[in-house]
């Protein structure tokens, strides 16, 4: 008869299988993702503590990464100085009447799209693709000569009209309202209800995580946009907080650290409080639109 030989195998030690349990999990994604971050986040802790400082601190050598006597004197003189209140009013009713517009507009234009049957329907999909594979610059002067014909230079018009409905807000809003059942609409049809009916009170009421994607990422645009508003605003008055900081940070002004560095703290600050309080609709608007 066989005898049959059991080897007992060395246990592991604690070390290897933590380590094991560490790889396997989720850990060594945490720790990548922690390294990543600090990268990330570095910079906007440097620039929020920067505004606390002086000049004298900020050219200091080797520099320090907290204030030594913190002080709200940079903010000061924006609210007092720089009529920072013009140009934080401009960016917000430019932004806010540019997002309530994109979220009419393109939800109009996304739904004919996605449930409406006309003549060039895959045409004029096709068009909205193309337009954003064009950079925004590339149309910056037909845009001009048109509000120049229209006598809008140098008004909130200017700022707003040209981006009322934008390429990626249509796309947006078509992939999410393509898959709401037909069934809802035909019922709502078979009972008399025309197509303006059923967009206010069927298609819209279920739009709420694209339309808060696509509020962000509008407000997002709209508040940063540069250029355009450097064309078309010919005066302070109508200057928005990106023109006016890059206006500040040229001449004798260009070396003010502190300063810009306050300035860049009060355009950062309203995206940020947008993205914490919309975060939750912002991912489930990008996870059912398919957007990578």
């Amino acid at each position: 008869m066989a005898v049959m030989t059991v080897v007992a195998s060395k246990p592991q030690s604690n070390k290897q299988s933590l380590w094991h349990r560490f790889v396997k999990g989720r850990g060594l994604s945490y720790c990548i993702l922690a390294v990543i971050g600090v990268f990330w986040i570095f910079p906007f802790l440097w620039m929020a503590l920067g505004s606390l400082k002086t000049q004298r601190e900020i050219l200091a050598k080797p520099p320090k990464l907290l204030p030594e006597h913190a002080s709200l004197a940079n903010f000061a003189k924006w609210f007092g100085e720089l009529n920072f209140g013009i140009y934080f009013t401009n960016s917000m009713v430019v932004a806010v009447i540019t997002v309530l517009g994109n979220m009419v507009f393109c939800s109009m234009v996304g739904y004919a799209l996605a449930k409406m049957d006309f003549a060039g329907k895959n045409i004029l999909f096709g068009a909205v693709m193309v337009t954003l594979m064009i950079p925004s610059v590339a149309t910056f002067v037909p845009l001009f000569v048109i509000i120049s014909n229209m006598g809008l230079a140098n008004s909130y018009a200017a700022l707003i009209l040209p981006f009322l409905c934008q390429p990626i807000g249509v796309f947006l809003m078509r992939q999410f309202i393509s898959g709401i059942p037909d069934a809802l609409m035909e019922a709502a049809r078979v009972d008399g209800a025309g197509e303006l009916r059923i967009f206010f009170q069927i298609v819209l009421p279920q739009c709420g995580p694209p339309l808060a994607t696509l509020s962000i990422l509008t407000f997002l645009s709209s508040w940063n946009n540069f250029l355009w508003p450097l064309v078309a605003a010919q005066t302070e008055e109508k200057y928005t907080l990106p023109v006016a900081l890059s206006l500040y940070s040229t001449g004798q002004n260009a070396t003010n650290y502190s300063v810009l560095l306050a300035g860049a703290v009060l355009v950062v600050t309203p995206i940020l409080l947008l993205f914490v309080f919309l975060q939750r609709y912002f991912i489930q608007g990008v996870a059912g639109t398919g957007i990578k």
